[in-house]
């Protein structure tokens, strides 16, 4: 799952960056308004984690843009405002959560998991195709009820296609979520970790269709 982190407070940053990575998430860091703004334009997230008190803008603008522009990603303000205005006016902006520094940590991770579920899903921790399960509240992918041990990124990959099955999934979406921080991947990794994948579903009567110019999509055999 891809968390965008905007926090300009760095041990703040640090901190909850590693606790989010810990648990699973793939983190990008922004520690100004524009640059966020900038990111959420071009990029696409499961989750926004937004501190109202940036350097060159109040939070709440980066979120009016945001939802002017129909996004519909889940926003949690994270902020040390607690005033009852702060909170009415987050929540009336668009944002999804709010919740006040300091923070006790289970709180604020049972708090993305909720988001996370009603974004995928309505309520349902688990997304089945065939005989695949993805339990996203323990972030691990089930095969015939057995857990399948992957790779990071293959994971990755998987995921991905899951989260979006029965839609098509752009190389682009991918690569999102097998960045980790600013690493970078070569031209042909998403083709190899794809084809490892598919490896790993020969027998599970699933299979990873290439369709050229647009993406991948996960589908059951016969469909």
């Amino acid at each position: 799952m891809q968390i965008l982190l905007i926090e300009d407070d760095e041990t703040v940053a640090d901190g909850l960056s590693r606790s989010l990575a810990d648990a699973g998430y793939h983190v990008t860091l922004a520690d100004c308004g524009a640059f966020a703004d900038s990111t959420l334009r071009t990029q696409t997230y499961d989750l926004v984690i937004l501190d109202l008190g940036l350097p060159d803008a109040d939070g709440r603008e980066v979120l009016r843009e945001l939802r002017a522009r129909k996004s519909m990603v889940p926003v949690l303000i994270l902020t040390a405002r607690d005033g009852l205005n702060d909170r009415v006016d987050g929540l009336e902006l668009g944002a999804d959560d709010y919740m006040t520094k300091p923070f006790e940590w289970r709180e604020l991770e049972a708090r993305i998991r909720a988001l996370l579920r009603r974004s995928h899903g309505g309520f349902s921790q688990d997304i089945t195709i065939g005989r695949l399960v993805l339990d996203l509240h323990n972030q691990q992918i089930l095969a015939d009820g057995e857990l399948l041990i992957l790779p990071q990124r293959e994971y990755g990959v998987l995921e991905a296609l899951l989260l979006q099955s029965g839609r098509v999934v752009s190389k682009e979406r991918i690569a999102q979520r097998l960045a980790v921080r600013s690493e970078e991947l070569a031209d042909n990794a998403i083709e190899v970790y794809v084809h490892r994948v598919r490896k790993r579903l020969e027998g599970l009567g699933l299979r990873i269709r290439t369709l050229r110019g647009l993406g991948y999509l996960l589908e059951a055999d016969g469909e």
